[in-house]
């Protein structure tokens, strides 16, 4: 009969470790080895960690030796942390890097927290009191960061610096300040060590330690560009993402980056090189790329809109950029009557970086289908107060010539009117100066203009007002039956005068409007807000008053010609013109025919 099949299995077990046991009896020696081994790892590790935490402050102090070399200036490092697993990780937080020749400690600000110290500058104060005066606040690090960290294989070979991939920035704040600052410790004593210093947090290290770093990333960075004129705001740009590679000791880098513009708001993709930095003035730190600018929204600016993209390059110094490019709104328009044409630009300027501020040389323009050139200046002003006694913002002031070579009337009085419908169309010229100082009203309101303007093959889009014209022409031409049967109303006129605009008003002095046959002599203004046309002057045309008039009406006016017959016309008389652009009166002034001289408008003999 068969035994039982668990006890045989118990049996066999029971045999296999007494078999084991009698092994490591046998063999004691591997027991003993092996937990000698288990020892000396142990004791590895921890000689490894003690070595490491007492290698780290002399790591963290070859950083910082490094920088301070680098910038010229203080640095602070508040912790850096080694590990060996997997490779070499390593991880520092809280570096501040300091203007050159300032030292935090001298100040009474240097008690606070590194957040506390450099939200001073930072976040967008202009160290002004409420009276306009300078406030005596000390300035924050030049460069702040949270936290930065890189890997590194486990690989070294003496004279041969370790390499690292990727160092990983977080928290990263840039504040520039004034170049007045930086000459301002040179003369007190503040190091200036030639012109310029590499890039690299980490390209450091001693002589039997280096670094390579091949590129840095950073994500969430903001950038201060602060200025030494009174009441000017710092500028500020929301740096989404920035890689730089090509990182060397006293050279240039490769950037890749994408920022926010501050105003208009828009997303900026640029690439480019920068530096190698200068550490007396990063003003002059060299720097080129190309970028493109997309969906800046324009309604930022009190009276305009339209979404606006622009692509070109840069090339100069912080200081002084000289940036080409082109621009296209395919929806500009002027908010308070809500017309849109398209508007494309070609421009050349000069830009500087530290502030925004922007020199035209200049731009061409493209409106509808009208063409102009501009010229001039976009700059930031501080707060104060005008000549009249009015205050004013601070902003940025527009101050521009203006060249209408090959314009067409029709697309900027469509700019200006709520129905879409211009008034005239025609072929123009025009030069201008333009300003718009900052403020909160409307531009149109803000808008100063002081020119000229010629206009040719002038036609009315008021049937009412084209029809009053080609009668005017048909009679001064002597052709009063043509007139009464409306004929000539496609007669084509033109217009020429200085003129200015203040306060939304446009003031003409001189207009000259001829047609076949007339010519009229007219000043007065035009209101943009409401349309409001007031304008007096004189009428000339080649017929007679009793030509004028025709038919047996003209025949009894016949003896009143001498009247009416000045200065080589056959008829002049004074007239106004009132009401809106839709809705035009045109009236004879029979008062000013006894009490004006016909060479001055207007004016009482």
């Amino acid at each position: 009969m068969p035994g039982n099949p668990a006890k045989m299995v118990s049996e066999r077990g029971t045999g296999v470790t007494k078999r084991r046991a009698g092994f490591w009896s046998n063999h004691r020696w591997l027991t003993w080895l092996a937990g000698g081994l288990l020892l000396v790892l142990i004791a590895l590790g921890v000689a490894i960690s003690v070595a490491l935490h007492r290698a780290e402050p002399i790591l963290r102090a070859a950083i910082v030796e490094k920088l301070e070399e680098r910038f010229h200036a203080r640095v602070e490092l508040d912790s850096f942390n080694v590990s060996l697993v997997n490779g070499l990780w390593a991880e520092g937080k809280g570096l501040r890097i300091w203007p050159p020749a300032h030292h935090p400690e001298d100040e009474d600000l240097s008690s606070g927290t590194p957040a506390q110290v450099v939200g001073v500058t930072v976040l967008g104060t202009n160290k002004a009191g409420a009276n306009g005066a300078a406030a005596a606040v000390a300035p924050g690090p030049l460069i702040k960061l949270d936290e930065f960290r890189f890997h590194a294989p486990l690989s070294y070979m003496p004279g041969k610096p370790i390499r690292i991939s990727v160092v990983e920035l977080k928290g990263l704040v840039v504040d520039v300040p004034p170049k007045t600052q930086f000459t301002q410790a040179t003369m007190a004593g503040g190091p200036s060590r030639g012109s310029s210093s590499g890039f690299g947090l980490l390209n450091t290290g001693a002589a039997l330690l280096r670094f390579e770093v091949d590129s840095i990333e950073c994500n969430g960075a903001r950038l201060t560009v602060e200025t030494s004129k009174a009441g000017k705001l710092p500028f500020e740009f929301a740096i989404a993402e920035i890689k730089l590679t090509g990182v060397s000791e006293g050279g240039s880098m490769h950037f890749d980056a994408e920022l926010t513009n501050p105003r208009p708001p828009g997303t900026i993709v640029t690439s480019g090189s920068m530096g190698p930095w200068v550490v007396d003035d990063p003003g002059e730190t060299p720097v080129a790329g190309d970028y493109r600018f997309e969906r800046a929204d324009l309604s930022v600016f009190k009276g305009i809109a339209g979404i606006l993209s622009s692509t070109g390059k840069y090339q100069g110094v912080l200081r002084d950029l000289v940036v080409d490019g082109e621009t296209e709104t395919p929806d500009f328009r002027l908010t308070h009557f809500g017309t849109a044409l398209p508007l494309e630009t070609e421009f050349h300027a000069h830009v500087d970086g530290m502030n925004g501020d922007t020199w035209l040389q200049p731009v061409n323009a493209t409106l509808g289908q009208s063409h102009f050139i501009a010229e001039g200046q976009i700059v930031r002003v501080p707060a104060g107060v005008l000549p009249n006694g009015t205050a004013q913002p601070g902003g940025h002031e527009i101050a521009l010539k203006v060249n209408v070579q090959r314009g067409r009337i029709e697309d900027f009085l469509r700019l200006a009117s709520k129905s879409g419908k211009p008034l005239l169309t025609g072929a123009m010229t025009l030069k201008t100066t333009l300003e718009i100082p900052p403020g909160m009203a409307p531009v149109d309101e803000r808008m100063r203009l002081n020119g000229n303007f010629t206009l040719d093959q002038a036609a009315f889009t008021s049937a009412k007002i084209q029809d009053y014209v080609g009668q005017l022409s048909l009679r001064g031409q002597g052709d009063a039956k043509d007139a009464k049967r409306g004929e000539g109303t496609d007669v084509r006129s033109a217009m020429k005068s200085d003129f200015t605009m203040a306060g939304g008003v446009i003031t003409l002095p001189n207009l000259k409007y001829t047609a076949p046959g007339a010519e009229i002599d007219l000043k007065g203004t035009y209101g943009v807000q409401g349309s409001i046309l007031d304008f007096a002057g004189i009428a000339k045309t080649q017929a007679t008053i009793s030509q004028l008039v025709g038919g047996w009406k003209g025949a009894l006016l016949k003896p009143a010609d001498h009247l009416f017959r000045k200065d080589g016309a056959g008829t002049e008389v004074p007239i106004h013109i009132d009401g809106t652009p839709e809705n035009p009166k045109f009236g004879i002034d029979f008062d000013r025919m006894k009490h004006t001289s016909p060479s001055s408008p207007g004016q009482q003999q």
